[in-house]
Parts: C-alpha cells; sequence; structure tokens
C-alpha cells in the first residue's frame, strides 16, 4: 500500500512540472499573440488619431488597455507572460478592441483556457466571397455593418447613395454618426426628423447587449457631444427591433428614389448584416442603374 502511494505521488510529482511548462507555454503563446496584434491594429480603425509622435505603427499599450476597460500595468502584464488571470468578458473586449475575426477570437480564448462566452455574436470579417456578393447586388445599393452600424463594406452604388462616402474618414464611416452630423447624409434623407428617431430607438435596443463595451460607450458619448438631435431622440428611451421599411432619399446625381430596405442576417445573432436598398418602382431602378453607371465612371 505504501508503495502504490509513493508511485502516485511520482507521477503527479512528475505531471506538475509538465502541467507548468505547459501553461508558460502558453502564456507566452498568448503575450506574443496579443502583442502582435496590437502591433498590427491601425489606430483609425478603432477611432484614434495617427498622430505625428506615434512610434509604433499600431496601437500602443495605454491604448488597448483603456479601449478594453483594464489597467494599463495589468494588461502590460498579460504581453508579459505573468501568471495572472484573465476572464472571459476581458478577453472578450480585447477581442473586440483589436478587432479579432473569429477565427483569431477562438485562438485568444484557447491559447488562455478560457471558455469563449458568446462565440457567435462577433462579426465576421469581410471575406472576397461578401465583396463578391455587394458587387453582384449592383445597381442595387449594398453594404455590410455590424451591430453597431459601423459600414464595413460596400458596393459601388452605395457609395453614392447619401453621399460620395470614399471621401469620409474610416473612422466617421458609422451610420449613426453620419445620419446625424454628416449634412450631405442628411439632405438625401426625405423624411429625416423620422429616420433620426427610429434609428435611435434601433440603436438603444442593439445597445442594451452591449452596455459595459468600450467601443459602444464611445460612440454613444460621442453622438450625444456633437448632435442635439440625437440627444433629444436618445432622451426618449424608445426601443425598436430592425425591421425592413420603404424609405425615400433625394439623390444629388439621379434625383429621388424610393427603395425597399431588407437586413440580409450573416450570423444567429441581430448584428451582422448585409443592407440592401431595392428599388421600389421602375423610376427608382432605372435611376440606380444610372447612378452606378456614374460610380463605375468615377472609378475608372
Amino acid at each position: 500500500m505504501a508503495r502504490e502511494t509513493t508511485v502516485r505521488e511520482a507521477t503527479a510529482s512528475r505531471a506538475r512540472p509538465e502541467r507548468m511548462r505547459e501553461a508558460e507555454i502558453r502564456r507566452h503563446e498568448l503575450a506574443a499573440f496579443l502583442r502582435h496584434r496590437r502591433e498590427h491594429t491601425a489606430p483609425e480603425r478603432v477611432g484614434l488619431p495617427r498622430g505625428r509622435r506615434r512610434r509604433t505603427p499600431g496601437l500602443r499599450r495605454e491604448e488597448v488597455a483603456q479601449l478594453s476597460a483594464v489597467g494599463v500595468t495589468w494588461y502590460t502584464w498579460l504581453e508579459q507572460a505573468r501568471d495572472i488571470q484573465v476572464s472571459g468578458q476581458v478577453l472578450d473586449a480585447l477581442a473586440r478592441t483589436l478587432l479579432l475575426d473569429p477565427g483569431e477570437r477562438a485562438h485568444l480564448f484557447q491559447l488562455a483556457g478560457v471558455t469563449d462566452p458568446a462565440p457567435t455574436t462577433v462579426c465576421p470579417s469581410v471575406t472576397p466571397a461578401l465583396r463578391a456578393v455587394l458587387e453582384q447586388m449592383e445597381p442595387f445599393p449594398a453594404c455590410l455593418q455590424n451591430s453597431r452600424y459601423d459600414i464595413l463594406a460596400y458596393n459601388r452604388t452605395y457609395g453614392l447613395l447619401f453621399c460620395d462616402l470614399d471621401a469620409v474618414p474610416v473612422e466617421d464611416r458609422n451610420c449613426m454618426i453620419l445620419a446625424y452630423t454628416n449634412e450631405e447624409w442628411r439632405s438625401s434623407i426625405v423624411h429625416l426628423e423620422d429616420a433620426l428617431r427610429h434609428m435611435a430607438a434601433r440603436f438603444r435596443s442593439a445597445m442594451a447587449g452591449h452596455l459595459a463595451e468600450p467601443a459602444w460607450k464611445t460612440l454613444l458619448k460621442r453622438l450625444r457631444d456633437q448632435s442635439p438631435d440625437f440627444r433629444e431622440a436618445w432622451d426618449r428611451h424608445e426601443v425598436m427591433t430592425p425591421a425592413g421599411k420603404r424609405k425615400e432619399f433625394r439623390n444629388p446625381y439621379v434625383g429621388r428614389l424610393t427603395v425597399d430596405h431588407t437586413d440580409l442576417w450573416l450570423s444567429p445573432e441581430p448584428g451582422p448584416r448585409m443592407v440592401t436598398y431595392v428599388p421600389a418602382d421602375e423610376e427608382s431602378r432605372e435611376r440606380l442603374e444610372k447612378l452606378h453607371a456614374i460610380a463605375l465612371e468615377r472609378r475608372s
């Protein structure tokens, strides 16, 4: 009996260092992965100015920490492979801050040895296949949006539907920001007051699942700071889920358009989607074809 106990203790003693070595390897892999993604995430993609004194092409550690709502020292220790505990909530925030695609997100959680609390709610990356679908939708306007109303990709007709979207800075390509602060975009919406009220209600409904996320809080603060119209609509506390609707636009190139708006969902959750506008009458169809031709000529 004593011999069996000694053998078990010896086996357990050998297993502990092996587990410790595996954990250490995972920590170093996690640290290297985070450093690489941070250094390859352009500040403009997360709404930060590049500035002239930035010595790294990517984000600084303190910027990642701030956007993820964690301490700078704690995040630094994580990149130094220190033996610290990390929760699924923090990893989720880091994944969103560093704009990880589904494969990168899964890799992050695997390295940390943590179960992903929301593996199906991440917006997919804009793949070549999705871009091809956008092009095939032409001359109908279409774009890809995430649940925060960021415009991730769009076809040429959509690029001229509300304004010259190519001329808009990447960090401002958000339907909420544009509808409430961009005069050219606003002037293209025929029933602006009604549209703004509905957008605020849908945004409040969408934000209910993201209340603690820095990117959502930053967007909300920017809207409240820059738009009295948004503050008024937001303070109504109205909620509304996305739904298809007939809309009317004034386009500076082809005139008035009547279209049917449809959301094509790309995941089980109501977040990432392809937004499409199909002409509601023959005149609008002809005008969208003309707008598409203008967009092609401008791109050539």
